[in-house]
């Protein structure tokens, strides 16, 4: 149920991508590997013992599943997303609001950016893993596929936005992508051995040993995974996590609606509003954390242009 509309505006939004500068891309190699890391991360240390615990009392991420859901006013939003239209940037919409605002969340909160394998807790260093859904038409039977973007903490609301319309143009162009071969791949092998290979991929993944060059295809090794159901003109839902993978968080959010509240002067307004739905794997922080996390994420649906730059400090996990 995961999708993006692929419309005109999107196509039309690269070429103005194109005239805004790019940022080198983030290197995702981990410098002075130890015994222990994974391809891609770093194992967390210094947990307390219960943290540490728990990976292995509920060991799979299904065990793990917190539900969250948050009813978020989005009137400065929708001010931020027509200024950012009249600008030029035609198709900016909430899904690169909210995949900017996540990422400003694990600059200033960089727990929420762990993940756990093998019954261990792992951090990712200097970069964000974005996964999402895109079909290429919304028909019933239009082909879909994952899209994944490899971002740096400090990126901006644009540089979200250029980096998905390049994804998603090139997709459209290609009629695929370098996931879809991959499927392919494994599709192709009968069905007792599929399942064999399948067996061996959670394997590999359990003790660390699959290639990066996989890992970085694999939309179920992300930081998070977002899907609009507005876009399909429904309610959020609580999308479920993935066991195969890493992704510790799944945001959902749905369709715009408008209220009307009563003020304290006895005059009458009406608000936009939006629910967002985030279902997290309650391994790689406790409650308290993500609350945190959540709350500083508010401030940014009351100043979306705080996105508009670079967080002043970028902080670096526990050990």
């Amino acid at each position: 149920m995961e999708n993006e509309k692929m419309n005109a505006e999107t196509e039309n939004g690269l070429q103005n991508a194109a005239e805004t500068p790019k940022k080198e891309p983030v290197c995702d190699v981990i410098k002075k590997r130890r015994w222990g890391d994974r391809r891609d991360g770093r194992r967390v240390r210094t947990l307390p013992v219960m943290s540490q615990l728990v990976p292995y009392l509920m060991r799979e991420r299904s065990d793990a599943q917190n539900h969250i859901e948050e009813k978020v006013n989005v009137d400065r939003v929708l001010e931020y997303i027509n200024e950012k239209r009249r600008a030029g940037y035609q198709g900016f919409g909430f899904m690169h609001f909210i995949m900017a605002t996540y990422i400003r969340a694990v600059a200033e909160y960089p727990g929420i950016n762990r993940f756990v394998n093998g019954q261990r807790v792992y951090r990712r260093d200097g970069w964000v893993e974005i996964s999402l859904i895109v079909k290429q038409e919304m028909l019933l039977n239009s082909p879909d596929t994952a899209v994944k973007l490899v971002m740096s903490p400090d990126a901006t609301a644009l540089d979200v936005y250029n980096a998905l319309s390049e994804k998603i143009n090139g997709y459209k162009s290609e009629m695929n992508s370098s996931f879809d071969g991959l499927m392919r791949v494994i599709n192709a092998i009968p069905g007792l051995f599929k399942r064999f290979t399948v067996g061996v991929l959670y394997a590999l993944d359990y003790w660390g040993l699959i290639p990066r060059s996989l890992t970085r295809l694999s939309p179920f090794h992300a930081s998070f995974y977002v899907t609009s159901m507005g876009s399909l003109g429904i309610p959020s839902i609580y999308h479920h996590l993935y066991n195969f993978g890493n992704v510790p968080v799944f945001c959902s959010f749905g369709t715009k609606t408008r209220e009307t509240e009563l003020r304290r002067d006895g005059t009458v307004a009406e608000h936009s509003y939006i629910d967002l739905k985030f279902v997290m794997d309650e391994r790689i922080c406790d409650g308290f954390y993500f609350a945190a996390a959540l709350k500083y994420m508010r401030r940014f649906f009351r100043d979306p242009w705080a996105l508009d730059t670079p967080p002043a400090e970028v902080k670096r996990d526990i050990d």
